[in-house]
């Protein structure tokens, strides 16, 4: 099982950037529940485990052939 504490949490800018969508996608995920990438508000701050964005590429990859 995934130690969460040795799970990093990326901001939304650093999320985007590593799923290669724009900022504003991932909010709109988060206020429409599209996507449910799990985010961790704190505050004003919202935080993504870098594990739940991997496991949302490993679901949404798909082959160019």
């Amino acid at each position: 099982m995934n130690n969460l504490n040795s799970d990093p949490l990326l901001n939304r800018k650093e999320a985007a950037k590593y799923i290669n969508y724009s900022y504003n996608t991932l909010a709109m995920w988060d206020s429409t529940k599209r996507y449910d990438l799990r985010p961790i508000r704190i505050g004003r701050s919202v935080r993504y485990r870098k594990s739940y964005l991997d496991a949302f590429l490993e679901q949404h990859r798909f082959s160019a052939f």
